[in-house]
């Protein structure tokens, strides 16, 4: 495959001048995050162009290669081998497992490719680091898929807050309510259920909430405390009689976590289940694979009998310049919901649900709803519009040389990741961390 010449405007990181075709992308993991980007490409035919994938599983792979008319010498079975090559695309989208960051984002930024990061940057502070070294060294396009900051939501609560809607900001409370089925899902039974091999659970799913907060509050954190503990997901609180593998347990029936119930409804009805029902079965929808699945893969584990570590519940309570405090909650003993705020003024209290931003005027004691979604879809569906406006933000950018449309670029991406380490420290030193 020849080698596409690549416009300096991106090439130099200066992002100074547009470029004139599209902007070619290799998709490093072709699992769902790398999947939807791919999709999102597709898109904007002008703008962008698949031309590499490097993913291990062989069934993804190839399905990935045929949708997106993958040439076959640009299709890699992991991203080393991608990497082993002359640069081939102009941007590569790292999708790989949480680990492998650190070493596919430097070597990929030496080798002259722009780069869209999946969250987290990494499972190390100096990791992190590395990944920023490197990106500055090379005049890196970097950008972290904290796509939280670019929804619709985020930009019209940012913007209420500038017009003074609430007065001087004093304090936010923020909850993530994970889901009991998706907390069984990613973090007892998934690829998300340990530290030692993926992460703690603030960074690998709340990362982005810190992120956020310090995007809607706009300042240092100062001091960080934070608590938290896998209270329930153990063998000691496993019901009597439950058996290692939920198609066999004669107590599945009655259990909130059921496999067979998560698995089977996601196949047979839909919504949300389904994301992880395909998740479960490698992309299969089909009876038998989900049979396959309960019986012999890890979704089909008892959620008191896995080798999970992380946390299932934790509060962070940050401290900015200027006194202005946060608490954040995440918790996996939840419906399966979007993120709810409360911001507290000096002349009124914000309410928003992702969706809808309630605010409360104590002056004229009235409450005034804007409602933020473009197509009247839920807060959950594609992140609130965040997944498209984050790449095509950063399409946008490279393609138009305006890099002020990265709004998550790897300082301030930095700079959060700093804040989640420095929780986690607390959290387990059982200490208040100063930044």
């Amino acid at each position: 495959m020849r080698t596409p010449h690549a416009s300096t405007a991106f090439i130099s990181g200066a992002l100074t001048e547009p470029a004139d075709r599209p902007l070619t992308i290799a998709i490093l993991g072709a699992g769902a995050r790398g999947s939807a980007y791919a999709r999102l490409a597709s898109e904007r035919p002008s703008q962008a162009r698949i031309v590499a994938v490097a993913e291990p599983r062989d069934p993804v792979r190839e399905g990935f290669s045929s949708r997106h008319q993958v040439p076959s010498a640009g299709v890699f079975r992991t991203w080393e081998e991608f990497a082993a090559r002359p640069r081939m695309a102009d941007i590569a989208v790292i999708a790989v497992q949480d680990a492998d960051h650190v070493a596919a984002a430097t070597r990929l930024a030496d080798l002259g490719y722009q780069l869209l990061l999946e969250k987290p940057m990494a499972t190390t502070e100096a990791d992190c680091e590395a990944i920023a070294a490197a990106a500055r060294r090379n005049h890196t396009a970097l950008a972290v898929s904290h796509v939280m900051r670019y929804t619709p939501y985020t930009i019209a609560l940012k913007q209420a807050l500038l017009e003074g809607a609430i007065g001087d900001v004093v304090s936010v409370q923020h909850l993530e309510p994970i889901g009991y089925y998706h907390y069984a899902h990613s973090f007892v039974r998934g690829n998300w259920r340990r530290k030692d091999t993926a992460t703690f659970l603030l960074m690998a799913k709340s990362c982005h909430d810190i992120d956020w907060l310090n995007d809607i509050i706009g300042l240092p954190v100062r001091k960080v405390s934070s608590f938290g503990s896998l209270a329930h997901f153990r063998a000691d609180q496993a019901p009597a009689g439950a058996t290692a593998r939920c198609i066999s347990c004669p107590v599945e029936p009655s259990c909130a976590y059921s496999a067979k119930r998560i698995y089977q409804d996601g196949l047979r009805r839909g919504g949300t289940k389904r994301y992880f029902t395909q998740i479960a079965t490698g992309g299969e929808l089909t009876e038998a694979a989900v049979s396959t699945a309960l019986a012999e893969g890890p979704y089909g584990r008892c959620v008191y009998r896995s080798d999970n570590d992380v946390v299932d519940h934790q509060v962070v309570n940050l401290e900015y310049q200027g006194g202005i405090t946060a608490s954040f909650t995440l918790s996996a003993f939840t419906p399966v919901e979007n993120r709810h705020t409360k911001i507290f003024g000096t002349h009124g209290q914000i309410t928003g649900d992702g969706r809808h931003i309630q605010v409360y005027d104590f002056r004229t004691e009235r409450t005034t709803v804007i409602d933020t979604s473009l197509d009247g879809s839920s807060a959950a569906e594609g992140h609130a519009g965040g997944d498209a406006a984050m790449f095509y933000a950063y399409l946008d950018a490279l393609h138009s040389g305006r890099g002020e449309l990265i709004m998550s670029g790897i300082e301030t991406s930095l700079e959060s990741h700093r804040v989640v380490f420095a929780a986690e420290r607390s959290r387990t030193a059982g200490t208040v961390i100063e930044l």
